[in-house]
């Protein structure tokens, strides 16, 4: 392999970890604005976040196939394999990181047409901060290729469990003491769930950012606090 295709073949895979690292960027203002578009009962914000879903999907497709182009040509070995595959698993949570922000877009419409419930949607909003930060951090954690920053959101799952936990009681309570809230609380705990499930999609990159590095499995089961009962387990699905 002459100098020429080493460095062109390193740039096709810098090319693909830079592409992957805009994927996250555009994953994470799109769960952010979907939760500024509950907070604030912003109809314009949460369209313009369903309308750019299409985006994610198209990078997603995009890296698919440069990836495995790369595999069919360069026929990569060891960590540069781990590096080409990780961008795959990658794209893949971010994708579906971004079905999750859309639907809870499309709820935030829905709760704008009726009275505002403030202090539930303020539960929302704080743990909606929360996942954004996880995802935050550990797709800054990818572009830095640093596994010790990666872990320490794998390590902190439980937060996010322990803020669904808390508000799916809250929200239970509001049903049960007046059951005219029932419809809204309803979205709301759809769209907790939707976070819940983003927590854990930033929980598998983690992994998959691990397994890049070092080339070895995570040890052990994810932190995690007990769950609530399971006659309650909800999908988190679109409306």
């Amino acid at each position: 392999m002459n100098q020429h295709t080493v460095k062109s073949y390193g740039d096709e895979l810098n090319q693909l970890t830079a592409e992957v690292a805009r994927m996250g960027g555009l994953a994470e203002a799109q769960v952010a604005d979907a939760v500024d578009s509950v907070a604030r009962r912003d109809v314009a914000l949460a369209q313009a976040v369903t309308q750019r879903d299409v985006r994610l999907d198209a990078m997603h497709h995009d890296i698919e196939k440069k990836a495995i182009r790369l595999i069919a040509l360069r026929q990569p070995v060891a960590s540069d394999l781990r590096k080409t595959l990780a961008a795959m698993k990658l794209a893949v949570d971010l994708e579906r990181t971004g079905d999750l922000a859309r639907n809870i877009a499309k709820r935030a419409l829905i709760l704008a047409e009726g009275e505002p419930m403030l202090p539930l949607t303020r539960s929302i909003e704080r743990m909606g901060r929360l996942v954004s930060t996880r995802l935050r951090d550990v797709m800054d954690a990818y572009t830095a290729s640093e596994v010790d920053r990666a872990m320490a959101v794998w390590t902190s799952d439980d937060e996010v469990d322990e803020h669904y936990n808390s508000l799916f009681r809250e929200l239970l309570t509001y049903m049960m003491g007046d059951p005219r809230t029932i419809t809204a609380c309803t979205h709301l705990l759809f769209m907790a769930k939707n976070l819940e499930r983003i927590g854990d999609h930033a929980t598998n990159i983690a992994e998959t950012i691990h397994y890049e590095i070092t080339g070895g499995d995570m040890i052990g089961e994810r932190p995690r606090l007990s769950a609530l009962p399971s006659e309650f387990e909800i999908t988190g699905g679109a409306a």
